[in-house]
């Protein structure tokens, strides 16, 4: 009997999902996408990556709604850092989509990081690199970053702030928000921000993008 770990999500559900957020996609994007569900769900079982068990619900919930932020984001071939990666979101659905990315992906848990490193490896990934850290005690060696991205990060003024510090000096931020968090974040005047784009399929759900304050004035 073929377990869901074992057989990928068909082609056309895939691209149905991704028709749904206004993602186009080619053969080998969504190939990519089959094997990192099926290495996601397989790694799953023993390190409990995501709570979100279903392949199509992850298929909606983490790729979907990752991509969908390549329409928002306004770099297709910078360098972007996903901090807080975890099992790989954003970074990796935004790098699937957006190939000529420079990505980094901080992730402080050893075990997921090391889970990204064999995502990044087994999807043969170019310009893909790991780091084992917390966020705070990384600077010059990230720098100089297009963007700052994250989907997962807990506290977001401290965040914001050290994305905004000289020695990282992101040109960029986009995060991955919920409606009771955007008021509070858009107080934080170290970023220009845009008007928050609603996910697709979500009621409370945004991608929010600022610029760098200080480098637009300049």
């Amino acid at each position: 009997m073929t377990t869901d770990v074992e057989k990928p999500l068909a082609e056309d559900t895939i691209r149905r999902a991704l028709g749904e957020f206004q993602i186009d996609a080619d053969a080998y994007q969504v190939l990519l996408i089959q094997r990192y569900i099926q290495i996601l769900l397989r790694w799953n079982e023993k390190l409990n990556l995501t709570a979100i068990r279903d392949p199509l619900e992850i298929l909606y919930r983490h790729f979907c709604e990752s991509m969908f932020g390549a329409s928002a984001i306004p770099v297709d071939k910078g360098r972007l850092a996903d901090i807080g990666s975890g099992p790989g979101f954003p970074g990796i659905p935004l790098k699937i989509a957006r190939p000529e990315l420079e990505l980094i992906l901080v992730e402080s848990n050893i075990k997921k990081g090391t889970f990204l490193a064999e995502v990044a490896r087994d999807l043969e990934l170019t310009n893909t690199r790991v780091l084992i850290s917390r966020y705070e005690e990384l600077g010059e060696e990230i720098a100089p970053l297009d963007y700052v991205c994250s989907r997962a990060v807990g506290e977001f003024s401290p965040f914001l702030e050290w994305a905004h510090s000289p020695q990282v000096g992101a040109q960029g931020v986009a995060l991955w928000i919920g409606g009771r968090d955007l008021e509070a974040v858009q107080k934080i005047k170290l970023w220009e921000w845009q008007e928050p784009v609603l996910i697709p399929k979500s009621l409370q759900r945004y991608i929010l993008v600022g610029k760098n304050a200080k480098m637009s004035a300049g």
